[in-house]
């Protein structure tokens, strides 16, 4: 890793950009600009390490992924394997994650979602015998949703000037989606209640319920992994260890330990940063990726900000939710523990929406869904690195609301209340887990579990946020653009695209590509900005209850 330690070495300039952060959208906009721009960048990242969701977590003898669990559209129509080959140097291999990559337990039965439109319909019509055409109509919309995205993130890298001209058209396409819930758009279609919650079974990969979360995401999510999904082969590291190197051969410098207090303005205009030491560093371009809520009510000067009308429509829209996660360490290998790479999403029986609201009020209350993540069996290079070992996740949703009398305390020193609420909800998980995989009881050779609050500690993202802005219907509709309406600052990040590392990853290829305009070659700048062309006027309309839904598409 090439980062450097802000506390014993002093950045020096001069610096053509300067990026806030060193999540996937930081480490892209760097990376493709000293890739492509022959720009010199100054990365700078709070925590100790780089890499924000992209970073490993470790323990003697293990190490887990603390964002990175699967990602899809490597190969296929979205390329993003390019992309990521583009911005770490060819550097991450991928592995191919089994044909199932979700399995999502209902009223305690499971049902597989398998890699390719053709088997994920002919799967769950065998589950759902006579609902075949409805899941045909399902993907048809999924598809079209997901096919208006690209206009829609093509927009955003026109300056705010030029999009109050021609940005209309671009953005309706997904707006026609995107304003409608997912309870509203797939429950007419998925009539049986049971159908209805395994389609949307992949809720927490977005953080909402159905009756909360757009219909936009939803398909955007469903799309990218309907053609299978992927591990970073050696773990996601592999992803910034990658990105810093590119940066590096570009001239560019990535110091960790050096937390950004305040964007620094002349004359109207975004000049640099300063640090909490109070040193200041200028450069001509200013790259946020410290997500669009910390950029505009924390970092730049409230006049500045309010300036541009944003602050209050972020705190309407409001963050994502937070979550807890149990990192469990096992002293035998996967395939003496019998686990493989799929995804467990399990729900407790009930009402999803109930059982949600329930336990967002009292954590006490049973939990509503656990996913369950084993990202050894995922990578074929752990054994090589950690002999002998296996490593499990088990996530659940939670609010910071349930954190704040410890919100004014130090990390590993909350008190031991607070170590009493992580062991009554380590054993809750860990009940959950044994559920389903029983082999695993009275082996866990190390559990720790991580909060709202150790998210906010390590990335800074107000109330532990994992997703950075809420993705509910009023999230699409923010006037957000690679290029703000502050001269020489830029957006970066997965605000600025979608949820996860995927959209980081093309949030930050937007903030490059707002910086460098025709400086990116043609095929890079095709790969990535390709869906402006796409006509607004040939997207169809949504089907609603008093629409016909679409017919399946003839088979060839």
């Amino acid at each position: 890793m090439t980062a450097r330690s802000y506390k014993r070495q002093t950045p020096k300039g001069p610096w053509d950009a300067i990026v806030i952060r060193s999540g996937m959208g930081g480490l892209t906009a760097a990376a493709l600009l000293a890739k492509h721009g022959e720009r010199r960048v100054l990365v700078l990242e709070r925590h100790y390490t780089p890499g924000g969701f992209t970073h490993v977590f470790k323990r003697p003898g293990y190490e887990w992924d603390v964002g990175v669990h699967y990602i899809g559209g490597i190969e296929g129509r979205e390329q993003l394997g390019a992309l990521f080959d583009t911005v770490t140097g060819g550097r991450v291999r991928w592995a191919r994650m089994p044909d199932c990559y979700d399995r999502v337990f209902v009223g305690g039965r499971p049902h597989d979602l398998v890699a390719g439109r053709r088997r994920f319909v002919e799967t769950l019509s065998e589950a759902f015998p006579g609902r075949r055409a409805d899941l045909e109509a399902y993907l048809e919309l999924v598809q079209r949703s997901a096919g208006a995205g690209a206009p829609f993130f093509a927009e955003r890298l026109l300056s705010p000037r030029v999009s109050r001209w021609i940005g209309a058209p671009l953005r309706a396409p997904l707006r026609r989606w995107s304003d409608r819930t997912v309870e509203e758009v797939v429950r007419p279609l998925a009539r049986d209640p049971v159908l209805f919650d395994v389609l949307t079974g992949q809720c927490g990969d977005y953080g909402l319920t159905p009756r909360e979360a757009s219909f936009a995401i939803h398909a955007m999510v469903v799309g990218h992994y309907l053609g299978g999904a992927w591990y970073p082969v050696g773990g996601p590291g592999t992803l910034a260890e990658g990105a810093a190197e590119v940066i590096a051969r570009g001239g560019g410098e990535l110091y960790t330990n050096a937390e950004v207090e305040a964007i620094e303005m002349e004359g109207g205009r975004a000049v640099g940063v300063r640090t909490t030491d109070g040193r200041v560093h200028r450069a001509p371009a200013v790259i946020s990726d410290a997500g669009a809520m910390a950029t505009y009510l924390r970092l730049l000067p409230r006049e500045v900000a309010n300036a541009t009308g944003l602050p209050p429509k972020l705190r309407a829209v409001g963050p994502s939710t937070g979550h807890l996660c149990l990192h469990l360490g096992f002293r035998e290998t996967d395939d003496a523990l019998g686990l493989d790479g799929t995804n467990l999403w399990v729900y407790a029986p009930g009402d999803r929406e109930e059982r949600f609201a329930r336990f967002s009020e009292d954590p006490s209350e049973p939990i509503p869904v656990a996913y369950i993540s084993f990202p050894s069996a995922k990578d074929p290079s752990f054994q090589d690195r950690y002999p002998g070992r296996a490593t499990v996740e088990v996530i659940t949703l939670a609010r910071m609301a349930w954190f704040e009398r410890w919100a004014r305390t130090r990390w590993m020193k909350r008190g031991e209340a607070y170590e009493d609420f992580k062991r009554d909800m380590t054993e809750r998980l860990l009940a959950i887990l044994f559920e389903h995989r029983p082999q695993l009881r009275g082996k866990v050779d190390h559990a720790e579990l991580s909060s709202p609050l150790s998210t906010e500690h390590f990335t800074g993202h107000a109330e532990g946020a994992m997703y950075g802005l809420a993705h509910t219907p009023a999230r699409f509709r923010l006037p957000l653009h690679a290029e703000t309406e502050v001269p020489g600052l830029y957006l970066a990040g997965s605000d600025l695209a979608s949820c996860g590392v995927a959209g980081a990853l093309f949030g930050g290829a937007l903030a490059a590509g707002a910086v460098l305009r025709r400086e990116l070659p043609g095929r890079l700048r095709s790969r990535v900005f390709g869906g402006l062309r796409r006509s607004a006027a040939r997207e169809p309309a949504p089907a609603t209850e008093a629409t016909p839904k679409p017919k399946p598409r003839a088979r060839t």
